[in-house]
């Protein structure tokens, strides 16, 4: 058996949380998060370029739908659809233990950097015409995250 997507991020922590740290003391808090945001979003680019060529799948629905019962796998996520369709799939995360994880550590900004803004990297390895809204997060105080991805049909990007 695989090991979860939450299990990874806890066991990846241990080496990233401190990692960060330390680049921050040395390079400053925005100037390290920007290279670790842009290092990581090369990173989750290609894993969503990648899950994107496997899936082969219409509709966007289907496809997302997939990815996200991946990252609930373990009990990790609790989460309500919104919409399913083939160019839409919006849901809330009511739940999030990547979120518990982080804050139980005293991390959740960190637990947004290293989680969080991995959605809108992968996102944009869907393709050009995929776009991925979310206005508030539960890592960063919210009671819930608000993902509403879309196809823009017709819009050249």
């Amino acid at each position: 058996m695989s090991i979860s997507v939450i299990e990874q991020a806890r066991i990846q922590a241990q080496v990233l949380v401190p990692l960060v740290k330390a680049l921050q003391a040395e390079l400053g808090e925005a100037r390290a998060n920007a290279l670790v945001r842009n290092t990581l979003g090369d990173l989750y680019r290609r894993f969503g370029e990648e899950f994107w060529k496997a899936k082969k799948e219409a509709s966007l629905g289907q496809a997302v739908a997939s990815a996200f019962k991946t990252y609930a796998r373990d009990d990790a996520l609790a989460y309500d659809v919104i919409e399913q369709t083939e160019d839409a799939f919006a849901f809330d995360v009511k739940r999030c233990a990547y979120a518990e994880f982080y804050q139980a550590l005293g991390e959740p900004e960190l637990g947004f950097l290293l989680v969080c803004t991995a959605d809108f990297a992968t996102a944009e390895g869907f393709g050009p015409d995929i776009k991925l809204t979310r206005t508030q997060t539960i890592m960063q105080g919210a009671n819930h995250c608000d993902f509403r991805y879309r196809r823009n049909k017709g819009e050249s990007q």
